[in-house]
């Protein structure tokens, strides 16, 4: 569980967030007095797992989101700006993981298109999106949700489309940052480890609350935090 102070008045959206980590990331973001907007492709899934969050004591917003659409992207920009006008905090993490131990050369270029658009281009595009609003307030912090399958320095050949994109995630990851020095909006990856959620099964050794942990932490960095780097347990790795 993440020790940083109350941060009452922060605004974040967390993708993915009906089930799993990212649900807890919105369960621990809340706790300490962040405003989250919950968002998923399935707008009965997201407003139950609200009602699960209002049912602990905790606030949210839902919005229903598709990663893979640009429309869909825009249509939650809009809102977010309409209702509150700033975005503080944008987590990431909404990923799909759809191949099996194929290889590269003969992977299906739709699972590959589906793959990388949701797990690269969608963080993106909400990068994208939502920057201009994080610069208006000069505060934000980004989180990408990545895999130590995404790791350069220690590449396997099986799972290509999930490995490519988090590689793609990655980069782009230490791009922005550099595009962003000294504005005060501070873009991470993190690997949340092996986790037991639906993706992960459950023979994983870490908790979802472990596994959120390091994406709460670096959402609530304070001003001067890390820029452009890659964590796992709050502590950098290799690219």
């Amino acid at each position: 569980m993440s020790d940083q102070t109350p941060q009452t008045g922060r605004i974040a959206v967390v993708t993915g967030s009906n089930r799993g980590i990212g649900f807890e990331v919105c369960r621990q973001l809340a706790q300490r007095g962040v405003r989250i907007i919950l968002t998923s492709r399935d707008e009965n899934k997201g407003q139950s797992a609200v009602r699960r969050l209002e049912a602990e004591g905790l606030e949210a917003d839902y919005y229903p989101l598709d990663v893979t659409d640009p429309g869909s992207i825009q249509r939650l920009r809009d809102f977010v700006e309409r209702q509150y006008g700033r975005l503080d905090i944008l987590v990431n993490n909404a990923a799909v993981y759809l191949d099996d131990r194929h290889s590269l050369l003969a992977v299906d270029y739709d699972l590959l298109r589906l793959t990388m658009d949701t797990n690269a281009y969608g963080p993106l595009l909400l990068t994208q999106a939502f920057v201009p609003l994080m610069r208006k307030n000069g505060y934000g912090r980004i989180v990408n949700v990545s895999s130590g399958i995404g790791e350069l320095s220690d590449l396997g050949s099986s799972w290509p489309a999930y490995r490519l994109s988090k590689i793609l995630l990655n980069i782009q990851t230490r791009i922005i940052a550099r595009e962003l020095r000294g504005s005060n909006i501070l873009i991470n990856a993190m690997c949340p480890g092996w986790v037991r959620t639906d993706m992960g099964g459950p023979g994983a050794p870490l908790s979802i609350e472990e596994g959120a942990d390091t994406i709460v932490w670096l959402a609530l960095l304070p001003d001067g935090g890390p820029q452009g780097g890659y964590f796992r347990d709050r502590r950098p790795i290799d690219w």
